[in-house]
Formats: structure tokens, C-alpha cells, sequence
């Protein structure tokens, strides 16, 4: 195995290891996944970062200029692969959190995209079955408190968790997928600092 492998399986092995422990932590914070990755991080990442900072020394001391190219684009790919796998782990998370939990999480998604005008909320199948008492009620009170009204579509559809708000054929896609999708840049940028400085 080449110095280039063992750094990349080291890194890969340290990252992995605290991805593991940023995941058990995006469990108990429903709406910061994230957040919760950089406390649970914050420990581990400076021993990452000076272990490979003092790979990345000692390699580069034995190698020449065109394998330091080289031994960068790995690191950076190996990078990506971590921030990549802890992103799936906090998704996982946020998909895996108990009803309560959730539906909490969809009330605030709910608040920060809900608009004054009246409209449908969508749900998937499952969300629509473990819809917890009271939950339509809380729609139409946020919906209301924006000036506007949600009816609760008895239609589900197909779609990971989170809704859909649709005001006048205008769909305004609030999955967990889409919510993730929308902020991966922002939130791989804040995974990338907490890990690797």
C-alpha cells in the first residue's frame, strides 16, 4: 500500500469514525442535524487536522512536485467522500427521527415557507398515517398567522418525508430530499471546516 493509500485509508478511517459520532448526535437534534455534527465534531477534528496536517508534511517531503499534485486531488477526494458519507448520515438521521421529533421539524419548515395565500399541503402515505393528533390543526394555525390557509391533501405522495405546498398550480417542494439538496453547498461547506479546518 503507498503512502498516498495508507493517508487516504488514515483519513478516511478518522473521519468515519467521527462521522459515526456526528451522526448519533443529529439523532437528538431534529432540526440540526448539522449543528449538532460540529459539537459532537469539534474534539475530534483537531486531532484530524493535525494528523494529516503531519502526513501531509512528512509525504510531501518524499515526493516531488508532480506526486504533491497527485497526493492533493487524493486528499480532496477522499475529503468529499467524507463529507459526502456524513451528509447521508445526518439525512438518515433527520428521515429515522421518532413522530415527535419530526412532525416538530415539519412545523418549523411549515413556518418558514407556508405563504399568504391559500393552498394544499401535501404528505407521503406514511406521513399522512402517523400524522400525530393535532398536527392538522397546527397547519392551519401557521397557514392563518401568515394570512393565509393549508388544506391537508388526503392524496399522498410519493416522496421521502417533509411536503409539498401547492398555491395555484404553483408547487413549492419542501421534501427532506429537496430541504438537503437546496443547502448541500452550505451545509458540505460547514462539514469541510469542522473536519478538516
Amino acid at each position: 500500500m503507498s503512502g498516498l493509500d495508507k493517508m487516504k485509508a488514515r483519513i478516511l478511517e478518522d473521519a468515519n469514525s467521527t462521522a459515526q459520532q456526528i451522526t448519533s448526535k443529529a439523532n437528538a437534534e431534529a432540526g440540526a442535524a448539522v449543528q449538532a455534527a460540529k459539537e459532537s465534531a469539534e474534539a475530534e477534528a483537531a486531532k484530524i487536522l493535525e494528523r494529516a496536517k503531519r502526513d501531509a508534511a512528512e509525504y510531501a517531503e518524499r515526493v516531488d512536485s508532480s506526486m504533491d499534485m497527485r497526493r492533493k486531488q487524493a486528499i480532496l477526494a477522499a475529503k468529499q467522500e467524507v463529507i459526502s458519507d456524513v451528509l447521508n448520515k445526518a439525512y438518515e438521521a433527520v428521515m429515522n427521527l421518532d413522530d415527535e421529533k419530526y412532525f416538530e421539524m415539519l412545523e418549523k419548515l411549515l413556518e418558514k415557507h407556508a405563504l399568504p395565500e391559500s393552498g394544499e399541503i401535501c404528505f407521503s402515505a406514511k406521513d399522512l398515517e402517523r400524522m400525530p393528533e393535532g398536527f392538522r390543526e397546527k397547519i392551519e394555525r401557521i397557514a392563518g398567522s401568515k394570512g393565509g390557509d393549508l388544506k391537508v391533501s388526503d392524496k399522498p405522495e410519493k416522496m421521502d418525508g417533509g411536503f409539498l405546498l401547492v398555491y395555484g398550480g404553483i408547487e413549492e417542494n419542501c421534501t427532506i430530499s429537496a430541504v438537503f439538496a437546496s443547502r448541500r453547498e452550505e451545509l458540505s461547506d460547514q462539514v469541510n471546516r469542522l473536519l478538516f479546518g
